[in-house]
């Protein structure tokens, strides 16, 4: 009997509206007590949540209408004038909806969850009263939900409206927990997530070098996820944070104080912005700096505002330098829109000329509600006493990409179902309008310029703007660079114009930077921002500033005085045209003649004597080896080719073995002629030329072998020497096995200590003209040149071992030339007299 009651009640209840849990507030705010909604029906319908108001109280109950201390906020205020604006003009364009119109449901959630949750609870109860699931009476065909609150209150009308599949538009910043498309397949952002310009402003600290920074943020959730994520962007970015502070508003400055005290190179803070107003924020920082002793240079502000913002003159700006914020960057041509060629007015009555509001109760409900239904649509109009629209860009991008999408549903749904002309509500569902909102394309009509990243997010163009402190006036606006498709671009012309204000942007680094050819040394207990700057190392550069590793030159090159550079190295070797290599030709062509000369002297006297008496022949081989010694030495000159390389230390080695051969030779031919004048020695018969021949052959032969072997194995060849002399590139000849080379020089040095040992032991021996103590001489001075070439030779590099070994050939084959051969000519050519048979006779006699 009480079930049948209830439902009479429930029939002849008059029907005038719907439970809500909304605070009422008009645009005059004189009717606070009563909840309100806009509303206009529609073919189509789009509910709009907005954070237009504020409780001041902590609590919204449900069992009770709320109180009237309510605080609105004026720019929401025209905000909600914005969006039923927009929606007229959409309506009036008959290309996008195709003669449907679309209606509005627009909610004020007071920035509050539990209003937030009597806003959905009314959008998806199709009924009159407010009963989810639940459809009698009206039925609203509500494609979308067009979120403009607050971010946390984002995510909580996103966990509702979810299950539902319906459409939610986010109109604001979105909360980077939105993202996740797994958990929230239906949010649809049509601007970027929270931080999604630490990027830029990294990019922004990297580009002005300011490495040593500050951080504040409040004690909030949101301030300190924000300084967790963001430090260590800048750690990795090389930027310092020495201060990071999360503060409130009760005054607790000491911890800031301390820090600023400590770091007043700082000159850079970056402050999160969250929900209180910029003077909140410059009210503890000024009242700390007047606290810090000792000169404060200006700071510098960059705040986490994406959005503009208007500031006076004023006290507490006294050690600001500039306070900086990122707008996004609208459209070059979006004013051009029919819709908009001037701001429009509304009147401040506008209810009244607009809409009709009443007042009803339904049967389940716990209290009033004021419901205003549009009856007239919204007028430019040019009245200065209304409320004036400075920007109604941003909502009108969001409703303008609805309708296209609408739009684009609609040719869809027409082209399924040809007979029919109007959309319904089996026509097209929400969860079926969603898929419409996926397209990429619809981006490209927002009035902001907004564009999906490599990973399918939402982001956006960003300016910089700077608010610049003057001592005497207002700050100004400048216009000082901008985020383009994540890079930076800063405007020059601005930097300039801060010059002449003498505004000119401050420093915020613990030291100078490192000049190019020094390199960054860390300071042991400080940041990695605060170091020392000492020298490259030798070899070594550094061409920017602030470099952290030197490195090398390429071998072609070498660090100039100051280490900043490389410069080409100088390609030098032993030529023709320098002054040594002048000297040593002239002192071998010279030798060469006197060689050439000794020998002419002695073939024109070879009938003499002193010629005979010496073994002839020998004295010729040894004179033409002489000869060819003097010539080897140019093959060591020039610049180093293939064939000079082969053929100048085994030409030298094999000529100079010739030539001490001979020495040798002519040594024992003294000794055993000297034994064959005893009686019944046997030795005489092995006098003659074979002897001789045989020892020049057999002791140069191996030589000539050991050449041939260095040859076939190991040859040298041409190469370049990069770094045995600075600045230089040394052309010279590898001598390809270093072994090798020393087996032939200690070759020679065994025939050349024979020959002195056997040369020694026949000096005393009689005869006339004996050459032995010439030839111990001789070899003597052959000796001690290669015996002092060594450790010449190895301590020098380049060029100078080249001449070393020149110098050696040269002076050693002058000695031969000298010891043996000029003490004959001398005879031959002043002492004629001594050279005659009577003479040799005389000697023999005695």
């Amino acid at each position: 009997m009480g079930l049948l009651l209830l439902l009479m009640l429930l029939v002849f209840q008059p029907v005038s509206g719907k439970i809500r849990i909304k605070c009422t507030l008009n645009l005059d705010n004189q009717d606070g007590e009563k909840p309100w909604s806009y509303y206009r029906p529609g073919d189509l319908l789009i509910s709009i949540v907005i954070s237009a108001s504020r409780i001041a109280s902590a609590t919204l109950p449900f069992n009770m209408a709320p109180s009237s201390r309510i605080r609105f906020i004026s720019y929401e205020k025209k905000r909600i004038l914005c969006m039923i604006f927009n929606i007229e003009v959409v309506n009036k364009n008959h290309q996008l909806l195709h003669n449907h119109t679309l209606g509005y449901n627009i909610h004020d959630n007071y920035s509050n969850t539990l209003g937030t949750s009597d806003a959905l609870l009314d959008m998806l109860s199709t009924g009159e009263a407010n009963v989810p699931n639940y459809s009698c009476g009206r039925k609203d065909n509500l494609l979308a939900l067009l979120d403009g609150a607050l971010e946390d209150i984002s995510i909580q009308m996103s966990t509702l409206v979810g299950p539902y599949k319906i459409a939610q538009v986010r109109e604001r910043i979105a909360s980077e927990v939105l993202s996740d498309k797994s958990q929230y397949p239906f949010f649809h952002p049509m601007f970027p997530k929270e931080g999604f310009y630490s990027s830029g402003i990294v990019q922004l600290l990297l580009h002005f070098g300011w490495t040593l920074i500050g951080l504040f943020a409040p004690y909030t959730e949101k301030g300190e996820n924000f300084i967790r994520t963001f430090t260590p962007m800048l750690v990795k970015s090389r930027i310092c944070v020495v201060i990071s502070q999360q503060y409130s508003m009760t005054g607790q400055t000491a911890s800031l104080r301390d820090a600023l005290s400590k770091w007043k190179q700082v000159n850079v803070f970056v402050h999160f912005i969250e929900f209180d107003s910029i003077w909140n924020r410059i009210l503890p920082f000024h009242s700390t700096l007047e606290g810090v002793p000792g000169p404060i240079e200006e700071k510098v502000w960059i705040m986490t505002m994406v959005g503009l913002f208007v500031m006076k003159k004023d006290r507490l700006l006294k050690y600001i330098h500039s306070i900086w914020s990122f707008p996004f960057q609208w459209e070059k041509n979006w004013r051009k829109d029919d819709a908009y060629k001037d701001h429009f007015f509304v009147e401040n009555q506008f209810q009244d000329e607009y809409f009709h509001c009443s007042v009803s109760k339904h049967i389940f409900s716990v209290k009033g509600q004021r419901r205003c239904i549009q009856k007239a649509p919204l007028e430019t109009q040019e009245k200065k006493n209304g409320i004036r629209i400075p920007n109604p860009g941003v909502t009108y991008s969001v409703i303008k990409i609805l309708a296209h999408a609408l739009n684009v549903a609609s040719k869809s749904q027409r082209r399924r179902k040809k007979g029919e002309d109007r959309l319904g509500a089996l026509m097209l569902q929400p969860w079926k309008f969603h898929s419409f909102l996926k397209k990429k394309e619809l981006y490209n009509l927002s009035l902001v310029k907004v564009y999906l990243d490599q990973n399918g997010d939402v982001a956006a163009d960003l300016r910089i703007f700077s608010r610049v402190v003057l001592p005497k006036d207002d700050p100004i606006n400048k216009h000082l660079g901008k985020f383009e498709r994540q890079r930076l671009t800063i405007n020059q012309d601005a930097l300039s114009q801060l010059k002449l204000l003498n505004k000119s942007l401050p420093q915020s680094k613990c030291v100078e930077k490192c000049h190019p050819g020094f390199v960054k040394k860390a300071r042991e207990g400080e940041p990695f921002c605060c170091y020392d700057c000492v020298p490259c190392p030798e070899g070594t550069i550094s061409t920017q500033e602030d470099t952290e590793k030197c490195t090398k030159c390429p071998d072609d090159q070498y660090p100039n005085e100051n280490r900043a550079k490389c410069i080409s190295k100088r390609i030098t070797f032993l030529s023709y045209e320098e002054h040594l290599g002048i000297i040593l030709v002239s002192f071998a062509l010279l030798l060469f003649l006197s060689a050439g000369f000794v020998l002419m002297i002695f073939l024109k006297y070879l009938e003499t004597p002193i010629v005979k008496a010496n073994n002839r022949d020998l004295s010729y081989t040894l004179l033409v080896s002489l000869l060819f010694c003097f010539l080897s030495s140019f093959f060591f000159i020039g610049q180093p080719m293939k064939a000079t390389c082969i053929l100048r230390q085994t030409i030298f080695s094999i000529v100079f073995s010739v030539a001490i051969s001979s020495l040798l030779a002519k040594t024992i031919t003294v000794v055993l002629a000297f034994l064959a004048t005893k009686p019944g020695n046997q030795v005489k018969r092995l006098l003659g030329k074979s002897l001789a021949n045989s020892i020049i052959l057999s002791c140069s032969g191996v030589q000539i072998f050991i050449c041939a072997m260095w040859l076939g194995v190991f040859p040298p060849f041409p190469d370049s020497d990069f770094h045995s002399q600075p600045g230089e590139i040394i052309l010279q000849c590898n001598e390809g096995s270093v072994t090798m080379f020393y087996i032939v020089l200690g070759y020679m040095g065994f025939l050349a200590a024979i020959c002195f040992t056997v040369a020694f032991l026949a000096r005393n021996l009689p005869g006339a003209f004996n050459e032995a103590k010439l030839i111990t001489f001789s070899m003597l001075v052959f000796c001690s040149v290669w015996v002092s070439f060594l450790p010449t030779y190895l301590s020098t590099k380049g060029k100078s071992m080249v001449a070393v070994q020149v110098f050696s050939i040269l002076t050693s084959s002058a000695g031969l030339l000298g010891c043996i051969f000029f003490p004959k000519c001398y005879i031959i050519i002043l002492r004629p007299d001594l050279n005659t048979r009577e003479h040799l006779k005389m000697k023999l006699g005695n």
